[in-house]
């Protein structure tokens, strides 16, 4: 099966896009960081030359949106709200010194989570699983588009993340990850499950709702 397109962006487009120095570079601009390297909001020199504000950089499609939205409210109504706790809104993992990474929705093990007092900071504690829905990373600086993708799900795994679950709007594709597992893609009307006895048809919810 082929990749998404949003994983095989243009080499030459990545190659001749002109990349503003980052030296200097506000930390509201700043995606995510991995050991101590920077990543970046897409489209984050654009707010630098003021053609953009960080707003339109920061925000998500209405897809995106509503996907979030969705995802979030049907996993409330399966989980063992006893058992499992659900953040959104690009929740903040610290999963390394100088490391974290932004998380679209993450379902934490209430038992870890429990004594956990820092609530006004980025969480150390490995979610169960996560779920991506594209990402507002910019990818210019990496040699392909796909490096990112990978190197982001990785460090979750190795953190302790169980399954990573990426969803791709444009071409309709999950990306279905575990460690020590092959790391499946597939069409958006496959089900897949996101956890022991819980399965989700995106395509047929999407429908559901009247957004596809």
């Amino acid at each position: 099966m082929a990749l998404p397109a949003e994983l095989m962006e243009k080499k030459e487009e990545v190659e001749t896009e002109p990349v503003v120095k980052t030296k200097g570079v506000p930390k509201e601009l700043i995606y995510e960081m991995r050991y101590g390297r920077s990543i970046y909001y897409r489209d984050y020199d654009q707010v630098l030359k003021g053609e953009k504000t960080c707003e339109e950089v920061m925000g998500s499609s209405f897809l995106q949106g509503v996907l979030v939205g969705l995802i979030y409210v049907w996993l409330f109504s399966k989980l063992d709200k006893t058992k499992f706790v659900i953040s959104t809104n690009e929740t903040g993992f610290k999963f390394a010194p100088r490391s974290w990474r932004n998380l679209d929705i993450a379902i934490f093990a209430r038992e870890k989570v429990k004594d956990y007092k820092g609530y006004n900071q980025y969480i150390p504690v490995a979610p169960e699983v996560v779920i991506e829905i594209d990402t507002k990373a910019d990818l210019r600086k990496y040699e392909e588009p796909i490096h990112y993708f990978i190197e982001k799900v990785q460090d979750l795994l190795d953190a302790g993340v169980k399954r990573v679950i990426w969803i791709f709007t444009s071409s309709r594709k999950m990306w279905v990850c575990e460690k020590g597992k092959g790391w499946i893609l597939l069409d958006w009307n496959v089900e897949i499950e996101v956890m022991e006895g819980i399965k989700l048809n995106l395509e047929k919810m999407a429908k559901e709702y009247g957004i596809i």
